[in-house]
């Protein structure tokens, strides 16, 4: 049945979700940033941005999300640093702050997905730059370098949190421990996946793995359900 009202409007958005998860997305988030802050306030200047805004969005990703093909390491690190570059070459090439803007975040997207590091906070590290252009332009490696080492850090913490959160990170898709695979009777197949997907003309945020492991494991509890319901007639 689905809900309605004031109700439906806390409930998770995204499948899976769970309080238990969110607790441990703001414990991770509370861990990486700060120590993000702490490692890069210790190794620039104070004249140096030690903290870049967007990896608050990172952070979001890696610990709320990390399954998520967006929030893997080469997404993080080599999107957020391949943003910042397309960043700093359209501001220094597009004297119309407008028009730098459109375009580092339109050619920071397109050369991520190229590149197959796609990361949402990459398009805001893009228009960091432009934006701060007139503060960065002289020195744009003071720039570069807290991007790539704020990126980097987020990841180590990553990583080592998430071997004590029960998550996978680096997300592998991976069968249920304890629970073995039963010969489902349809059997989808990765072709199969890539044909539905096709059909729909949609991009999903979950990688064809998981979503194949999931369709496998729905198959099995549907099979359990409909034997259930076959044994009690």
């Amino acid at each position: 049945m689905t809900q309605s009202g004031p109700s439906r409007l806390f409930k998770p958005l995204m499948a899976g979700a769970s309080l238990r998860d969110r607790m441990i997305g703001s414990a991770g988030a509370l861990l990486g940033i700060g120590l993000a802050g702490l490692i890069c306030g210790a190794l620039f200047p104070a004249s140096t941005p030690w903290l870049i805004a967007p990896m608050g969005a990172s952070a979001v990703l890696l610990f709320a999300v990390p399954s998520s093909p967006l929030a893997q390491p080469w997404s993080i690190i080599g999107g957020n640093s391949i943003a910042a570059i397309v960043g700093i070459l359209v501001a220094n090439a597009v004297s119309t702050p407008a028009m730098a803007a459109a375009l580092a975040v339109a050619t920071a997207i397109l050369v991520m997905s190229l590149l197959r590091c796609l990361h949402p906070p990459g398009g805001a590290v893009a228009l960091s730059a432009v934006l701060g252009w007139s503060a960065i332009g002289g020195h744009v490696v003071d720039f570069l370098v807290p991007v790539a080492i704020n990126s980097a850090v987020l990841v180590g913490v990553g990583m080592t949190f998430h071997r004590f959160s029960g998550h996978s990170y680096p997300h592998r898709a991976r069968p249920v421990e304890g629970k073995p695979s039963v010969p489902a009777p349809v059997g989808v197949q990765m072709a199969d996946i890539d044909a539905a997907l096709e059909d729909l003309g949609e991009t999903f945020d979950i990688s064809r793995e998981n979503l194949a492991l999931l369709l496998e494991r729905a198959e099995v509890h549907a099979m359990s359900r409909i034997g259930k319901g076959q044994a009690a007639s």
